[in-house]
């Protein structure tokens, strides 16, 4: 589970980044794809596990 909390920071950070600098607006794009897919693994597997 910790990794998974890992995974959702860096992914908020790395969106901050690319919304801030808007050269990397990608960057952000792309966090947030990744932000969602994590958080959804996260709960499915959560799920799983009980």
């Amino acid at each position: 589970m910790g990794l998974i909390i890992g995974l959702l920071v860096l992914w908020v950070v790395l969106a901050v980044v690319g919304f801030v600098v808007k050269s990397l607006f990608w960057l952000a794009i792309v966090a947030l794809v990744l932000f969602v897919g994590t958080a959804v693994f996260g709960a499915v597997r959560g799920r799983a596990v009980r």
